[in-house]
């Protein structure tokens, strides 16, 4: 027994870096997720065609803003936690409006592959969801399929 003991003790002090849960930052360094994101990056932003840009301005933060035009104000989302799904589905927790009056919390899942990123699902803390498998729950319509501009 204290053998055994020994041996995960030993295990689990010597365990390699890479097995240590990845950083918000790197999940979104190894989606390839920093950047701008469009439906159409050549059309100006519109509701239809968000213009997502996504940056880590310091160690640590990740910030994300949608542009959906110049009547509209730009949505901005504070990256607090990012928890990989899958090989193309990524879990992020987010506050909508950082210091706003309206700021709100918000679990997103994203897919992205093939250089295509698709909002899945939206809920903000303790409401309904507003998004589901990719589909607004208010209009019934698909999130916008966005490509990367770079």
């Amino acid at each position: 027994m204290r053998i055994t003991a020994l041996i995960v003790l030993a295990a689990a002090t010597v365990m390699p870096d890479a097995a240590k849960a990845a950083s918000t930052e790197e999940l979104f360094q190894e989606f390839g997720l920093f950047g701008i994101w469009a439906a159409d990056c050549q059309q100006a932003a519109s509701p239809a065609n968000p213009h997502v840009s996504i940056t880590s301005p310091s160690a640590g933060l990740v910030l994300e803003n949608h542009d959906i035009g110049p009547v509209y104000a730009i949505n901005r989302y504070s990256v607090l936690a990012a928890e990989r799904l899958s090989a193309e589905r990524l879990s992020v927790d987010v506050i909508f409006q950082p210091g706003a009056e309206g700021e709100e919390r918000q679990k997103l899942v994203f897919r992205i592959r093939d250089g295509t990123r698709r909002t899945l699902f939206n809920q903000p803390d303790g409401g309904a969801a507003r998004v589901k498998d990719g589909v607004a729950v208010a209009n019934r319509g698909r999130t916008p399929l966005l490509r990367k501009c770079e």
